[in-house]
């Protein structure tokens, strides 16, 4: 079964201002600041937006289509991190479990701390949790948020090397200190990645099997892999060469054949329409055309702050949770009516990827949006800008 689309006025929505949208990011697409993009906005189960603008490949000039792949990059943790809850259901994993319990690499973790102008090692006070891997409190990092010992230390290491396996990855990682106490601070991170290699272990198969078996073919996610068939590589969405706006422009990952790594915080492709399905899940609170995956409790638990009184450890992860938001277990999460520059009601949750897709959805008006584009310098504008023009469509 399909997703069906509908006119935009039956669901609440108004025609013109959607067509606004598509508009906007159509002058942008002409300004050559946008190669292109796909947008679905859905309300009441029902789609009143699926269009796209602009170039599939600006290298070639192919126009964008509605079933463009796209590297969803962290929009992959939202995905993995329901894979972890369906296993919490099935009474395979607590959330207070210890890492160390399914990865024993981890027991002998340290914190790096400051003494005297010195990095020293401490042991920890207590050990970092499955519940601190979903929520970002288990003391990893990023090593493209900032330059601290620590994050030079995963540089060193080519810790986001594609070339390993995940059971290499959190064995080297397992190795490196931690940036603080688990459970003292929020800090994007590698966590993602290491929840992906619990995944492997407790079910005893690969992540891409796990996720392929329990989430994609149940949910009718066929276009969701690690890696783009080669008979669909020509649907590949690409960036442009060289950064519109004059900055370095980041390398994309290579998504024509299998990584080593299965990277559970970064490594998915998607289309708007696979992905479209995965929101609608959730906004049914777990389930999707007759088929449940999780209990509409257990995603009412994801998608609620868990980090309460808990500060953000770095300037990098601030920007990243903006004003009046917290995170849950894979989503961030608003938690006030104003406070943050985008509009959304108390509730909504989103996340976004490093080369500019980005989702929301709205329980509270029974609306999700994704913008799919290949733009990583100017991805937090137009998550932004999408965000805006979505709540000015909104008639009710």
């Amino acid at each position: 079964m399909t997703l069906k689309l509908v006119a935009p006025e039956k669901v609440g929505l108004s025609p013109q201002r959607l067509q606004r949208l598509m508009d906007v990011l159509q002058g942008e697409t002409d300004k050559k600041r946008l190669p292109g993009a796909v947008a679905v906005v859905a309300r009441h189960g029902q789609v009143a937006l699926f269009d796209s603008v602009g170039q599939r490949n600006p290298a070639t000039g192919a126009a964008m289509t509605h079933d463009a792949h796209f590297r969803i990059y962290s929009m992959t943790k939202p995905i993995v991190s329901v894979a972890a809850m369906m296993l919490m259901e099935e009474g395979k994993l607590l959330l207070n479990d210890p890492v160390a319990k399914f990865l024993p690499e981890f027991a002998a973790q340290q914190v790096a701390t400051l003494v005297d102008g010195t990095v020293q090692l401490q042991p920890l006070g207590r050990a970092a949790t499955l519940h601190d891997l979903l929520r970002h409190t288990a003391g990893m990092t990023y090593e493209f948020l900032g330059s601290t010992p620590v994050q030079r230390q995963y540089t060193q290491l080519r810790i986001g090397s594609r070339e390993r396996s995940l059971a290499e990855f959190t064995q080297q990682l397992a190795g490196l200190p931690l940036v603080f106490e688990p459970g003292t601070a929020f800090e994007y991170s590698r966590a993602t990645d290491v929840l992906g290699r619990v995944i492997e272990v407790i079910a005893g198969q690969t992540l891409q099997a796990f996720l392929s078996d329990r989430i994609f073919e149940p949910l009718g996610m066929h276009h969701t892999a690690f890696s783009v068939a080669e008979q669909h590589h020509e649907l590949i969405a690409e960036p442009f060469a060289r950064d519109p706006d004059g900055g370095v422009q980041m390398r994309v990952i290579d998504v024509r054949a299998d990584a080593v790594l299965a990277s559970g915080g970064g490594g998915l492709t998607s289309t708007a329409m696979d992905y479209a399905r995965f929101l609608q899940f959730m906004l049914n609170r777990g389930e999707l055309f007759g088929v449940r995956l999780l209990g509409p409790r257990t995603v009412d638990f994801m998608t609620t702050d868990h980090l309460g009184e808990i500060p953000v450890f770095s300037a990098g992860s601030r920007s990243l949770l903006p004003a009046g938001h917290g995170f849950g277990l894979g989503f961030a999460v608003r938690k006030h009516l104003g406070v943050a520059p985008v509009p959304g009601s108390v509730g909504t949750y989103f996340w976004g990827g490093l080369a500019g897709t980005t989702f929301f959805v709205d329980p509270t008006l029974d609306l999700f949006g994704i913008l799919m584009l290949q733009a990583p310098n100017q991805r937090e504008y137009y998550r932004m800008l999408f965000r805006d023009l979505v709540y000015a469509a909104l008639l009710d």
